[in-house]
């Protein structure tokens, strides 16, 4: 489910059964050509796909962070605070879906999975996707 699909006077009674968003990484750097551009959101997008249609009533998408600048430890530093700002909302989970690698996240409060289309050279599969976010969930029931 979109974000932009929620209504205001829905949200309240929504909100216990949308526990996990979903947040899109697009890694843009500003130094693609359109064409360039418009496939990395197409690729990204197929990977949402994924994720979006199965667990639907589950998971909210927020808007995606489009563009990565500066350096590693800034785009981390910046990734961990926004993945903190979406819990204090009431989020449980946050999910971050990228074309980027995985960098180096430990911190509590930072994304709670974070799924690309390649998992050590592989590329991942619809099933694999599902098995790590039920993973997530079971892992972390209290």
């Amino acid at each position: 489910m979109k974000f932009s699909e929620i209504k205001r006077e829905e949200w309240a009674e929504l909100k216990p059964y949308l526990d996990t968003c979903l947040l899109p990484v697009t890694g843009l750097s500003g130094k693609e050509d359109p064409v360039e551009a418009a496939d990395r959101l197409e690729q990204l997008r197929d990977l949402m796909d994924n994720i979006e249609g199965p667990f639907r009533g589950r998971i909210v998408t927020v808007p995606a962070v489009q563009y990565v600048m500066g350096s590693d430890e800034s785009f981390v530093s910046g990734l961990n605070l926004l993945c903190s700002h979406l819990k204090s909302t009431g989020y449980t989970y946050v999910i971050v879906v990228s074309l980027l690698d995985r960098p180096s996240l430990e911190h509590p409060q930072g994304p709670d999975l974070w799924i690309s289309p390649r998992i050590e050279g592989n590329e991942i599969r619809s099933q694999e996707i599902s098995g790590m976010i039920q993973r997530l969930w079971s892992n972390n029931k209290s």
